[in-house]
Parts: C-alpha cells; structure tokens; sequence
C-alpha cells in the first residue's frame, strides 16, 4: 500500500550463524562451555575439573534435600540424624551421597591441585589465586558439615579443632568464646556452624564462577606449557566426551562407596551420640584433613603446630612466585619431576600417619614426613633453576664427539656458570673450541 510507513526495512541486518551464537544471554553460555577453544593436546587429568563442578551439584542438591530433615539442636541434632538415615523415604541414600560426596569432592580437588602443580596452571595467578581461596572454602564447608551429626566424633572434633583459635595473640580467647557461643562447644556452636554450612556453599558458587571467568578469559593451560591459540579445538564435541567419561568413571566408584561400603572413608565412633563427659582415646579429623593433623601432632608446641599446619596449607599462595624455571610445565624438567613425586608420596604418607595412634614410631615418622613435605616444596624452584643452568651448552659441546673430553670440558663450564663466572665460563668455551 503506498504511503504505509510500517513497511519492513530489507536492508537491516540479519542474523548469522547457529541460535546459540546469536541470542545474547545463550551466547554467554555457549562462548563458555560449548564452544570454547580449548588446546587440542589436554589429556584426562584436565577432567578433574569438571568434576568438581558434578561434586559441587551434587552437595548443593543433596544438603537441600536433608535440611528439610535436620533439626539443628543438640538434643535433637543426632535422632534427626537416625531419622533421615531409617524412616524418610530413600533417605539412607540420601545421607550416605552426602557424606561420600565431600570425599569424592577431595579426592578431585587434591588431583585437580595436583595436576596444576606438575603443569604449571600455577603461573596464571588469578586463576590460581582463587582456586586456593575454593580450597580454603571447601575444607571450612566440610568442617563444619562434619560436626552436624553431632556424634561423639563431631563433638569432639568441633572442640579440638575451634580450641585452635586459642593460640591466636591477643584476641585468641575472645573468638574462641565468640564462635563457641558459650564456655564450651553447646547449642549455640551448633546453630552457629549450621546456619554457616548453608550458607557458605553460595559463596563458594559465587567464587567459581570468578574463577572460571578469568580461567576462560586467558585460556586453559595445557601438558607442554607452550602457547596454543594457533591449537585449539572446541569444547564440544572433543572434550564434553572426555568429560562424560570421566563423570561415568567418578559414578562407579561413588555409588560404590554409597550403596556398598558406605563408611569405607568413615569413622565407626560418629555412631555414637556426644557426650562431653566421654573423651574418645583418638580424636581424629576426616582422612582429607589427616596430612594437616599428622603436621600438626608432630610438633610438640601447641602454637607451634597450629602455625605450621596452617602454613602447610597457604603455601599453595607462594608456589606462583616460587617458580624460577624457564618453561611452565614439569614435563621438561626429570628432577622436578622426582621431586613433585616425593611430595606426593609424602602427603599420602601424612595421611595414613595421622589415622594411626599418637605413639612411636609413628610420631617420629611423622616428623621426618613433616620435614620431607615442606622440603620438596623449598627444593622444587632450586631445582628447577639447576636444571635450567645444566641445559645451557656453550656451542664447542654440541659440535664435539661425546667423549671423555668432553665430559671434562662440559663440567669445568657448568661449575663456572653456577658460581656466576660468566666471563671465565665464556673463555673456557672458547679455549676448548680450539683444541
């Protein structure tokens, strides 16, 4: 019709591309997860985080559902308890996913650490910085949930571990009186670290979200360390494979631990209700808390031990400045490789240490673990700069016979260079060029 201003505009421009790609608020999401570039050469241990993200789900959804059940009291908090665990509809199942959950959770989150540590995902600091601060969160989150059952281990878990506020100078004894709520660990404790175990899980939310965010904002580390903008692939179909895998695998071993051995990870004496005129012989933490008490039992100073166990824990914020090796990642480094291995091998030892009683030879064998832990930590950036040094060649090296000769000559530069001789390393070099 002529002179109909409502005639549609045949030039403006139209959309392109897949609706995920073009919608605003599903292009965030798609930009994040299904079309992410990622590098082409992550192997499984990157699914670890993934993971995590399935375990953090899977507590969130589990904890709403059992504080429908729980009463927080404690008179009352323990026959809840029993409650959920033999009259509510599934709720043996319920329980058993949540307490198994938190395992499951450390036991990713150690390997997810792990693998930052051998790869050097360290060196991006923001990303790393945040993931501790996840770590931090967690181990505040499982602590507190631990002593909701409110057994005799939960009991006196919750007055061992908050008397540690006690050797804090000055205004120690006023926070322990203030989180207690009372002269002992009471009712007040009680609703005091439940309403923050619910609560606390939402700041953990938030806190992931950061850290994903400035995770995809740079891109994700990969096995050799090595730029890979010009190496990528996209997250889906590559890796949401891998990851679905991964989430299959993390399935059978979690229903394992949660339809047939439900207190494999467990401890038999959180059966029983608490009583404060009970001290049990061994009061102990949960198998992912036990690296940290087997530190702290192995120093005979009460501030001593709380100072160094603490310390064994926020050192991850010192490892990105304690790096001084050319390449990021382990896989160029065989000695460090040794090294990041013993300190495996050391806090797996720590953690059976600190299941067995406070008793030689255990506690001497604590002490020597303790001194090998923080070791391999200190030795790793010297070590790495060794490394570094060692693989400088002057260029006569590369061009000689690999001979006795040559051994001899090598060796003489490399005590140069390490003692900072560059000069007289530099004429060595081309002495031995001419011979």
């Amino acid at each position: 019709m002529v002179g109909n201003n409502t005639a549609y505009n045949t030039n403006a421009p139209k959309s392109v591309g897949p609706w995920r790609s073009t919608n605003k608020l599903v292009k965030i999401m798609n930009d994040s997860f299904y079309d992410l570039p990622c590098p082409v050469n992550l192997n499984a241990w990157w699914s670890f985080g993934s993971m995590l993200g399935l375990c953090l789900v899977i507590q969130l959804l589990s904890g709403l559902l059992l504080s429908a059940h729980y009463t927080a009291h404690e008179d009352m908090a323990f026959d809840s308890v029993v409650h959920i665990m033999r009259n509510v509809e599934k709720g043996w199942m319920l329980r058993n996913i949540h307490a198994n959950g938190s395992s499951m959770f450390f036991i990713c989150i150690y390997a997810h650490i792990a693998r930052g540590l051998y790869y050097g995902s360290y060196l991006d600091k923001t990303v790393w910085y945040f993931g501790v601060h996840l770590f931090l969160l967690t181990m505040a989150e499982a602590f507190l949930g631990y002593t909701l059952p409110w057994g005799q281990m939960s009991y006196w878990g919750a007055t061992v571990i908050t008397n540690m506020l006690s050797v804090i100078p000055v205004v120690g004894e006023s926070m322990l009186r203030y989180v207690w709520g009372g002269w002992t660990v009471c009712n007040a404790t009680l609703k005091r670290f439940y309403t923050l175990h619910f609560l606390l899980p939402f700041v953990m939310v938030a806190v992931v979200f950061l850290h994903l965010f400035f995770l995809h904002e740079k891109g994700s580390n990969n096995p050799l360390g090595i730029e890979s903008d010009t190496m990528c692939v996209p997250f889906h179909p590559f890796y949401t494979i891998k990851d679905l895998f991964g989430y299959v695998c993390f399935s059978f071993f979690f229903m394992y631990l949660v339809c047939v051995d439900p207190e494999l990870l467990g401890n038999h004496l959180n059966y029983w209700p608490a009583n404060p005129m009970k001290t049990p012989i061994h009061v102990q933490p949960e198998w992912y808390f036990m690296f940290a008490y087997a530190i702290l039992r192995s120093i005979p100073h009460k501030a001593g031990g709380v100072y160094v166990m603490f310390l064994s824990i926020v050192v991850l914020y010192l490892i990105p400045t304690l790096h001084t090796g050319k390449y990021r990642s382990l896989c160029f480094y065989p000695l460090n490789q040794v090294v990041f291995w013993v300190l495996v091998g050391s806090f797996i030892s720590l953690t059976w240490i600190g299941a067995r009683p406070v008793r030689e030879p255990y506690i001497i064998l604590g002490q020597y673990l303790s001194v090998i832990y923080f070791s391999s930590l200190l030795l790793n950036p010297l070590s790495l700069w060794v490394w570094d040094k060692l693989l400088e060649y002057p260029k006569f090296c590369v061009s000689r016979p690999v001979d006795l000769k040559w051994f001899k000559f090598l060796a003489y530069f490399k005590l140069l260079k390490l003692v900072n001789r560059e000069n007289s390393a530099r004429e060595w070099a081309n002495k031995c060029s001419k011979m």
